[in-house]
């Protein structure tokens, strides 16, 4: 997970410039962030981002932990696209979303709930954060059923949390390492590990990855059973080809897809049936991505 350079938006870091351009820029920047933060955050974004971070109490984690640096930077926009992928290539957790998940119909939904569950756990009191964790392993009880080669499955099966878990811990950490304005350093990636560890014993996850190595270990672990199911190949359609998105938004999502997908190891793009890298790719998809980023991180900053 190597860290890369970090691409800045020309004229948009501290350059100077006229006083009215600058307060248009401004301006404009604000209305973008309110506008994404409100489809990212849900209707109820402002009201839990101010009490997660100024209500007194506990947290789980202190201010100087990898994981506040991780969940709060916009390379998680690239790194949930790569989790969201490669979660679905185990089919027992793949069956369990197409069959209980409303992510087709109300995919910004699930959005907002997930990045809820994030800041809660991450930045919330010790209260809230258990609060989140419970609302989900309740959710999760009342979701079970049979797939289509007659397996049962349950979501609060241990194991499968575990692989969910995995993948979107890698995810998330490897994305940061390309994308992220601060890459961590080797004891800063560990530490992440073991930030994310701290939630998933919380969700019921057995024994999770609190290392690099481990965490590789155990996606090494899982490889035999991971294969994209033709829901999977559904999953990967919707997300990388038809987002639910108005026109002006598809070409930068479309640089965050691919961007997901370059992170992706070689084996999940074939199963997945998704573009390989050609010899140029390596250079271009970075290079857009850091761009498409970076402007996320410059909207989003106006909401700080």
């Amino acid at each position: 997970m190597s860290a890369a350079p970090v691409f800045r938006l020309p004229g948009l870091d501290g350059a100077a410039m006229p006083p009215p351009v600058a307060a248009r820029l401004d301006a404009l920047r604000r209305r973008l962030g309110d506008a994404l933060f409100a489809r990212v955050a849900g209707p109820e974004g402002p009201a839990n981002r101010a009490r997660f971070n100024a209500a007194p109490g506990p947290r789980w984690f202190a201010p100087d932990r990898p994981i506040r640096r991780v969940h709060g930077d916009a390379a998680m926009f690239v790194g949930g696209l790569r989790a969201l992928l490669l979660q679905s290539l185990h089919p027992q957790a793949m069956i369990a979303v197409a069959q209980h998940s409303d992510y087709r119909r109300d995919p910004w939904g699930r959005l907002q709930r997930t990045s809820t569950f994030l800041a809660a756990t991450t930045y919330g009191t010790a209260a809230d954060a258990q609060r989140a964790v419970d609302r989900v392993r309740r959710v999760h009880r009342h979701i079970t059923g049979t797939g289509p080669d007659g397996q049962p499955y349950r979501a609060d099966d241990p194991r499968l949390l575990r692989w969910v878990h995995v993948a979107e811990t890698d995810s998330f950490l490897r994305c940061h390492q390309r994308y992220g304005a601060q890459p961590l350093d080797g004891a800063g990636c560990d530490g992440y590990v073991a930030d994310a560890a701290r939630i998933a014993m919380a969700l019921g996850v057995p024994d999770p990855p609190r290392t690099r190595g481990e965490l590789a270990a155990a996606i090494g672990e899982y490889r035999p059973e991971l294969r994209a199911t033709p829901q999977a190949l559904e999953a990967a359609r919707f997300l990388v080809w038809n987002p639910p998105l108005p026109l002006l938004a598809r070409g930068p999502y479309a640089v965050l897809a691919a961007a997901a997908i370059a992170e992706l190891p070689g084996w999940a793009r074939r199963e997945l049936r998704l573009p390989r890298l050609h010899v140029a790719r390596p250079v271009l998809v970075p290079a857009a991505g850091h761009a498409i980023v970076g402007g996320v991180r410059w909207v989003m900053r106006a909401r700080r």
